[in-house]
């Protein structure tokens, strides 16, 4: 994120402006938790950030549902506790149906932290809203979770949830300024 700001002519700093907040956060994650020897396979993505941000609130969901999504098959059992009621959590207030494929997806490669979760959700009567706060735990967790999951393959899932990531920001950004069309994002806003 410092090299982006660099990029965009800002002062130098790992939070900058030029990136939607919640992707920075990924990106500083997946950096911060990517193995010295693989962390050049971050570079090429590097310039695609630069710019990429919007205030539409799918995004900020999007990263969070996506972040939970990759690392719930992998992570640990505590860590998958924490993301599945946080995706119901999600869903319950911003479930769109491209949210709703990402989960079901992941929850199909670890059903029983989804019947685990579901009983936590209605024990606790949450759905109260989903904010950035939320997401921000989300994908901390996710990341911190493939990093430390007892797989050979960390870094290239690290590596394909940033690209995922920013995929994802693109599609929602350049939608909007195509059609110029806030109305499904209004669908997101915490009820």
């Amino acid at each position: 994120m410092e090299f982006a700001s660099y990029l965009a002519g800002e002062r130098w700093s790992d939070h900058p402006s030029c990136t939607h907040p919640m992707l920075a956060s990924l990106a500083r994650d997946v950096n911060d938790l990517t193995s010295s020897e693989a962390r050049n396979a971050l570079a090429p993505l590097i310039h695609r950030v630069v710019g990429l941000t919007t205030d539409d609130p799918r995004a900020t969901a999007t990263i969070a549902m996506r972040a939970a999504a990759a690392a719930l098959p992998v992570a640990s059992l505590e860590r998958q506790r924490a993301l599945a009621v946080g995706m119901l959590n999600l869903l319950a207030t911003t479930g769109t149906p491209e949210l709703r494929a990402m989960a079901h997806a992941a929850f199909a490669d670890a059903p029983e932290s989804e019947r685990w979760a579901k009983r936590y959700f209605d024990a606790r009567a949450m759905g109260n809203g989903f904010g950035d706060r939320a997401a921000a735990a989300m994908v901390h967790t996710a990341v911190t979770g493939i990093a430390l999951a007892c797989i050979t393959d960390a870094d290239a899932r690290l590596t394909a949830l940033l690209t995922a990531a920013i995929d994802d920001l693109e599609s929602i950004v350049n939608a909007t300024a195509v059609h110029g069309d806030e109305t499904p994002a209004r669908s997101l806003v915490a009820v």
